[in-house]
Formats: C-alpha cells, structure tokens, sequence
C-alpha cells in the first residue's frame, strides 16, 4: 500500500471518520504489539516523536523510529512537520479503525483475528487494572462507571439495528467537541474513559422455525 502525500496542516485534526482496513497486507502490518502500543499513545498524547513515544510505552527510541515509519508506510501516521530523524514528531491520519475483511480472504480474515485479539488483550487488561484499583478513584467516578451484561434473542437483522444504534450514540460522544484531538477543549476534571461494545452469539441456531422440518424419534 503506497503512502499518500498528505494534505492536512500541521496542527490540523485527524478524520474522526474510522478507516476500513481490509487487506490481508496491511492487517497483518498492525499485528505487532509495539505498533498497536505507539498508536493507542499517539491517540491519548497526541503528536510525539519517537522518543516520547518511547517513554511512553517503553521501548526504545531505535525501535519506536522503526515501527514508526512502518505505520507510515501502510498509512496510520505521518509526519507531524518540525524536527529531524528521531526528533520528527507522529501523528495519527485517522482516529479510529474498523476492520473489513472481504467474506471470501481467508488470508485477510485470519489477519484481521490476530490484529484484533491484539488489541483487545491491550483493552481488557486495561479493564482488569480498573478493577483492580478502582477503590483509588472517588466515589463520582466509582459510581458513574459501569459494568453491564444483557441477553437477547435477535435475528441477525436485529443484532445489526441493534448495533448500528448503540454505535451512533456511542459516535455522538467520541466525537464530542473535539475533545480527542485538541487537549484544550477537554473540561476540568475529565479523563480517557473506554467503552468496549461485544455482542455476539453464544449458540449455533437451530434448524429455522415453520420449514416442516421433523426430528426422528
């Protein structure tokens, strides 16, 4: 996937609009812990350099500068103009990802797995970390977060309502104010707060219902 010259400003903020990634290539590009470390820094801190990103998710300036320029290759950073070899600072070209793999890439399908397993061991083990200290937290933000499990039983036409609607009021706060990319916006007293969304089967379904359909006796 070549890199495209990119026309947005220094300064200027990351698309909010989450890039599809749908190829077997560049998912399995993302499939390395320190890449999904330095874009989950560049998220919550912003435009760094390679040794700021290192202090950040500790790992060496070297091999933050590599993998940085490998996220550049494959299009989820660029340069965020100033500075010099390790001293250039990243950015993020967007803010969020989904991945899409096509029904029939197995190769792209088994890549978008590793890539999101990957991720989502980084995500709970945040949660864990809640769990464990969330008695160092005032009673407001103890009280305000949540821990939720519901069972339904859907169609797959209603899981997808289902979670077309839950992920448009979840996009209405992600994007809230531009609170992401400008730090200045954010309010007194607010923090990175993290929302997992999993919905999923949890048995294969049965023959449909009304096909005449008879079990044996």
């Amino acid at each position: 996937m070549p890199i495209e010259d990119s026309a947005r400003p220094a300064g200027a903020a990351a698309p909010l609009e989450p890039r599809k990634v749908t190829d077997a290539r560049t998912l399995r590009a993302l499939a390395h812990p320190v890449r999904i470390a330095l874009l989950e820094a560049l998220l919550h801190g912003g435009a760094q350099t390679a040794t700021e990103a290192g202090e950040r998710i500790g790992e060496s300036p070297t091999t933050c500068s590599f993998h940085l320029r490998q996220l550049a290759k494959y299009g989820f950073v660029e340069e965020a103009g100033g500075g010099q070899g390790r001293s250039r600072p990243w950015r993020l070209t967007t803010i969020g990802m989904s991945f899409a793999p096509g029904s029939g890439d197995q190769e792209a399908q088994v890549a978008s797995e590793v890539t999101m397993r990957l991720f989502r061991e980084r995500q709970l083990a945040r949660y864990e970390t809640w769990l464990a200290t969330r008695r160092s937290y005032g009673t407001e933000w103890q009280d305000a977060a949540t821990d939720s499990e519901y069972l339904f039983y859907l169609t797959p036409g209603e899981l997808r309502q289902m979670n077309a609607e839950v992920h448009e009021v979840l996009m209405r706060w992600f994007g809230l104010g531009g609170r992401i990319e400008d730090p200045a916006r954010r309010p007194p007293g607010s923090v990175p707060v993290e929302a997992l969304l999993f919905s999923y089967p949890i048995t294969l379904p049965g023959p449909a219902a009304g096909t005449g359909e008879e079990r044996g006796g």
